[in-house]
């Protein structure tokens, strides 16, 4: 009778449950519009797994997971199934879920040595094509450890070892293995490369060191050149308090010459150009020629020591004016030059008929950025009287 009654329960709840179909819609049903998407969370029509299983989102498929991550399996079983889980994503093209998941078995200590050097090797090809050499280097090493012959372990070594620029190490690599499998291609192949690429790394070393030599002689005949010559790069002026008592201008600059080194001469960095020495043991200067009036100046790359400042004025002001010169009066036979001297807040007149060395060498010159500049100014003019007054002018 109770069974009957149980029956007849379930058959009025079914009734009822089927009746309310009729007057609402069921509200966990599909849609047109979601049935994919929904399809798409049952295990059995995924088309591919989803890279972090929220039970909320996936209950099925959490479910399975956690059946194959089952803790009352053995250990060995435990990192098999996280092996071939790695080794689903790893087909996939998700190397960093492959890296947990190969990371996940080792953890297992299975004690199956067989099983652990394929999960550092495939850890390692997961880092691989992650770009992660040092770490793919590291678990092929690991592998190695625990089977020494273990082919694609090897093969990833020499791989990671040639991106990591260490073509010693790969040959290394490539010999331990082919003692084990003399006939592997592959191992013959990355052998042949990392040799290649030990040979070209050498030949560009040797390249390297024999330019940087080159450049350091340079470097030392040049400092050589400019000291010979007493030169004087521009230094910072130290503070009274910082100096010696009794110290005269004369010792100071003796000290700013025992001081110079190539790193004031930093022009090439501003204007593409920089002093250097040609073969006939001659100096050619970048110089800077300055026109207050019009706040415009010209650049000469390369001015002999040798020459003088007319040769430049001349074909600069020669036949042809420059645009900026409205009222034509920059004519050379009509310009005065001038170099600065800031400290002393002093210009010395220069004559156009001393050459570029003469000048360099003043007591009170020093070179600026490895640039030497002069004022250009027109003689006579009302800029030029303006222009002077206030300042002290020396004429050399």
């Amino acid at each position: 009778m109770a069974s009957t009654e149980v029956q007849s329960d379930s058959d009025d709840g079914m009734d009822e449950f089927m009746d309310q179909f009729k007057t609402q819609r069921y509200k966990n049903a599909f849609t047109e519009n979601n049935w994919e998407e929904e399809f798409g969370k049952v295990p059995m029509f995924m088309k591919s797994a989803p890279e972090e299983i929220d039970p909320q989102k996936y209950p099925e498929l959490a479910c399975i997971q956690s059946i194959i991550h089952d803790e009352d399996r053995s250990p060995v079983e435990q990192a098999k199934s996280l092996k071939d889980e790695g080794n689903a994503y790893f087909k996939e093209k998700k190397f960093t879920q492959a890296v947990v998941a190969y990371t996940e078995a080792l953890k297992k200590k299975c004690g199956d040595q067989e099983l652990n050097a394929v999960l550092f090797t495939n850890r390692a090809a997961s880092h691989f094509y992650l770009g992660n050499m040092r770490s793919a280097l590291n678990d092929a090493a690991a592998a190695i450890k625990i089977k020494p012959d273990h082919l694609k372990a090897l093969i990833r070594g020499a791989q990671c070892c040639i991106e990591l620029r260490k073509f010693v190490e790969a040959i290394q690599w490539c010999d331990k293995g082919l003692k084990v499998h003399p006939s592997d291609k592959k191992l013959q192949e990355l052998r042949a490369a990392a040799d290649k690429h030990k040979r070209a790394a050498e030949r560009d070393d040797r390249k390297a060191k024999a330019k940087e030599k080159k450049l350091h002689g340079e470097k030392e005949a040049l400092l050589t050149a400019l000291k010979d010559r007493g030169i004087k790069l521009f230094q910072p002026v130290r503070p009274r308090s910082q100096s010696s008592d009794g110290e005269d201008e004369d010792e100071r600059s003796s000290a700013a010459l025992a001081e110079l080194s190539l790193d004031g001469l930093s022009s090439q960095e501003v204007t593409g150009a920089q002093v250097f020495l040609d073969e006939q043991g001659v100096l050619h200067w970048p110089v800077l020629f300055l026109y207050p009036e019009h706040q415009q100046s010209d650049f000469i790359s390369a001015f002999c020591e040798n020459n003088c400042f007319r040769d430049h004025l001349t074909v600069m002001f020669g036949e042809e004016l420059p645009p900026w010169d409205t009222d034509r009066k920059y004519h050379p036979q009509n310009l005065q030059l001038y170099f600065e001297d800031k400290e002393k807040e002093t210009l010395y007149q220069i004559d156009p008929e001393t050459s570029l060395s003469k000048t360099l060498k003043h007591k009170r010159f020093f070179v600026k950025a490895g640039t030497p500049s002069f004022l250009v100014l027109v003689k006579g003019s009302s800029f030029q009287k303006q222009f002077l007054t206030g300042n002290k002018v020396h004429v050399l």
